[in-house]
């Protein structure tokens, strides 16, 4: 019978072990963006697209080194999901250039393409067939040994709860079902690079947290990094040793989130001429709001929500 079950193999991970990888690969990553020597799971050098008028990405420099996560924070249309298509080789740049373990994704995209394990945020998948026939499938063209793919999706899909819909069609599966087995064949060939778009969407919470310890797992392997978008400021806030918020195309802050503190209290200083203290209990909303200046957008909403709406009669 295809594929072992091994409901435990991510369970037993418990959340101390988690949480010392994440704050070690947060320790670490610094040390590895400044030394000359080691070379960038990502790097990305004046990346821009254009949809005709629309300038998707407008000059996006971005650097991700071995071991990290970095999570990217955006608005919608401002340009991340642009970004990880691009990196996993979907879409062409504009201009600019992509390279992936120092191997330029124009030149050599099918070894680029090796090192990647990419999940989008709707996903594709080939709705005729089944999970089982999905996944052996994905092992034919990453070529991994039929016995080897086996075992993998025989600890990974139980994990998710896959086995009652290994027959049956993907096309009947629910959304979160289908983002299941997406996750599972990014997976399987273990790569170097976890591209992940919006991952968390349709998932229940057991299966959430699976995929956290995942992406936590992932980026402790040697030569393993991840880069995620997410509109869960909390999942960021928990996961990632760095945070690029993208606005308008370009990455307009990065660093960890109190980083990311500072700079917005330096954006309240150059605005309102009064210097303040970083305010250490900022959610990571309310940097984002503030670095992409759509603090006073959204009170301006409010109250004229307000004034049509809950007037007092």
């Amino acid at each position: 019978m295809l594929f072992r079950a091994d409901r435990n193999f991510w369970l037993k991970w418990n959340k101390r072990n988690i949480n010392a990888g994440s704050e070690n690969a947060q320790r670490s990553s610094s040390n590895l963006s400044s030394s000359p020597n080691i070379v960038p799971i990502v790097e990305t050098i004046g990346l821009t697209k254009q949809y005709g008028s629309v300038n998707a990405l407008a000059g996006l420099d971005l650097k991700l080194m071995p071991g990290e996560i970095y999570g990217l924070l955006g608005p919608n249309g401002a340009g991340k999901s642009t970004l990880i298509k691009i990196i996993a080789g979907l879409v062409e740049p504009t201009s600019g250039s992509v390279a992936v373990l120092g191997h330029d994704s124009a030149t050599d995209p099918v070894w680029v393409k090796s090192k990647i394990g990419y999940v989008s945020e709707n996903s594709m998948l080939y709705e005729s067939l089944s999970p089982r026939d999905f996944f052996e499938f994905v092992a034919s063209i990453r070529k991994i040994d039929q016995k080897v793919a086996n075992e993998k999706v025989g600890r990974l899909a139980p994990a998710f709860g896959l086995e009652p819909f290994y027959d049956s069609p993907i096309a009947t599966l629910s959304m979160g079902t289908r983002q299941k087995v997406s996750i599972v064949a990014a997976l399987l060939h273990e790569p170097s690079l976890l591209l992940l778009d919006e991952p968390l969407n349709g998932l229940d919470a057991k299966a959430s947290r699976i995929v956290k310890d995942i992406i936590s797992l992932h980026a402790r392997r040697s030569n393993g990094a991840v880069l995620f978008s997410t509109h869960i400021m909390e999942v960021a806030e928990q996961v990632c040793d760095r945070i690029g918020i993208i606005y308008s195309g370009k990455i307009v802050a990065e660093g960890s989130l109190e980083d990311l503190r500072r700079k917005a209290s330096e954006i309240t200083v150059n605005a309102i001429g009064i210097e303040q203290e970083s305010n250490a209990t900022s959610t990571l909303e309310e940097v984002f709001l503030k670095l992409t200046h759509e603090e006073d957008d959204i009170a301006g909403t409010v109250r004229a929500l307000k004034d049509a709406f809950y007037v007092d009669k």
